[in-house]
């Protein structure tokens, strides 16, 4: 998530200067932390760790907050056919529910009110999904079956979501985890909306 939201805006404003040198950056952050899964967390940790400010704040909490607060352009679907947009409208819709998380967890009435809506957001978002893969010519069975299984990712990691709620309510120290699964279930969203505009945009 930190190249979504940490990096991904900066280098947005930097392509407004220099758009070669924003996706070349843009390009080995990304190709880095995919061969090796979170070096653009740790790169950000040891550059808040050298400013001796890495004590000050909570960085997963922080990444939760920006996550639904982050419309990135890289992460918006162009194309304008209704069942398109439903699903951007969706995916940003769960993100910023999620955001709330870390304002209203340690109130047991609103959280439960917060998880209500986080439900009802992920059928939601998986509804707009299911339209957008009927949408997918059946001779593109390639990339329909990319979509149904970055479907399924979604749904486990949503179970992951929901199971960590249950014990986060046994033991109410476990928010850093509910933060940790929220970050994911982010995460899993935005990896929807680039698996959709590579597939079908």
């Amino acid at each position: 998530m930190i190249v979504d939201v940490v990096l991904g805006p900066v280098l947005e404003r930097l392509e407004k200067k220099d758009v070669s040198a924003a996706q070349t950056l843009r390009a080995a952050f990304t190709k880095v932390d995919n061969t090796l899964p979170g070096f653009a967390y740790d790169y950000v940790k040891g550059v808040l760790k050298k400013a001796e400010i890495h004590d000050k704040f909570d960085l997963c909490e922080t990444l939760l907050r920006l996550g639904g607060s982050q419309d990135c352009e890289e992460l918006r679907i162009s194309r304008q056919e209704p069942t398109f947009q439903e699903l951007n409208k969706c995916a940003t819709a769960l993100k910023k529910i999620l955001s709330r998380i870390p304002e209203q967890i340690y109130d047991r009435k609103q959280f439960l009110e917060t998880i209500k809506e986080i439900a009802s957001a992920i059928k939601r978002l998986l509804d707009a999904v299911n339209r957008v893969i009927a949408e997918v010519p059946a001779a593109d069975n390639g990339s329909k079956q990319i979509l149904e299984d970055r479907k399924k990712e979604f749904v486990r990691y949503s179970k992951k979501f929901s199971n960590m709620l249950k014990e986060f309510f046994r033991d109410t120290n476990q928010n850093q985890s509910v933060f940790i699964s929220a970050n994911y279930l982010i995460y899993q969203t935005n990896l929807i909306l680039r698996t959709v505009k590579q597939e079908c945009c």
